[in-house]
């Protein structure tokens, strides 16, 4: 499998996925632009994607799906609840290319398998997805306010997992950017992960054979990547579990297109 976010964070999220014939988006909350030049980066051509799945309805997860979708021709998969959610923001989807699963309930889009599980988030049904290509999967689990023992359980044994680490709860609280309301909806338990919360949920996972995991949708004003990191490995090492060893931790970049991960 090839896993690429190509952007992960607060202001627009979007990873590219193939199992070397299927190539599919999860999410599109970029401009088409931005997205279609962050695929070129990599050698993907748009117009080859089999389609795009949908997480939820916010914005910096659908921005440009319907744009891409009537340019390329490609399917958008999402849930009823995330449809209703983003019907104006896609606008009209051509016949065919509108389709929707049921969360829990895997399905195909062409040789990739997928699982969609729900997440807690303040979204209409919002959901992660661990995606097949024979044994092995990739997930993504972000836009979480906190790791749900079911959550735990869809993503074990996943070869590598795109997994949220927000935002540092001091650099939120001192913001004076963002209000009190605002602040309490992030760090409530339909917010975001914070990076200590990330953290216990990467010891779970390594309890659960995950040995690879990205950290993603950082905040580009309540976090740092270094303090994402620092954070998680620092509470690995306490919990016993060896980075680089036990675990490997890498970085989905909100302003520049990530790394091209080969799993095989």
């Amino acid at each position: 499998m090839i896993f690429c976010p190509l952007y992960s964070g607060s202001s627009g999220n979007c990873a590219y996925l193939s199992d070397g014939e299927t190539g599919i988006l999860i999410d599109a909350g970029l401009s088409g632009k931005q997205i279609t030049d962050a695929l070129n980066l990599i050698g993907v051509l748009p117009e080859s994607l089999a389609g795009i799945v949908i997480t939820h309805e916010h914005s910096d997860h659908v921005k440009s799906a319907g744009i891409l979708s009537r340019r390329y021709h490609l399917p958008i998969y999402a849930n009823e609840g995330t449809w209703q959610g983003m019907a104006k923001q896609v606008g009209v989807i051509p016949p065919g290319l509108g389709r929707t699963f049921e969360t829990g309930r895997d399905f195909y889009v062409d040789g990739l398998a997928v699982h969609p599980f729900a997440i807690p988030h303040d979204a209409n049904d919002p959901v992660g997805f661990r995606v097949y290509a024979g044994a092995r999967s990739v997930a993504t689990a972000t836009d979480m306010g906190y790791v749900r023992k079911e959550v735990l359980e869809d993503l074990r044994g996943a070869d590598m997992v795109l997994f949220e680490s927000n935002h540092d709860p001091e650099m939120l609280m001192h913001n004076p950017h963002y209000s009190s309301t605002l602040k309490q909806r992030i760090l409530g338990r339909h917010g975001h992960l914070s990076n200590e919360a990330c953290g216990k949920g990467i010891c779970a996972l390594a309890e659960r054979d995950v040995r690879h995991v990205v950290l993603g949708h950082l905040s580009g004003e309540n976090n740092t990547p270094e303090l994402a990191m620092d954070t998680s490995l620092k509470i690995l090492t306490q919990a016993g579990i060896t980075p680089n060893q036990d675990v490997n931790l890498y970085m989905a970049w909100r302003d520049h297109v990530g790394q091209v991960y080969t799993i095989s």
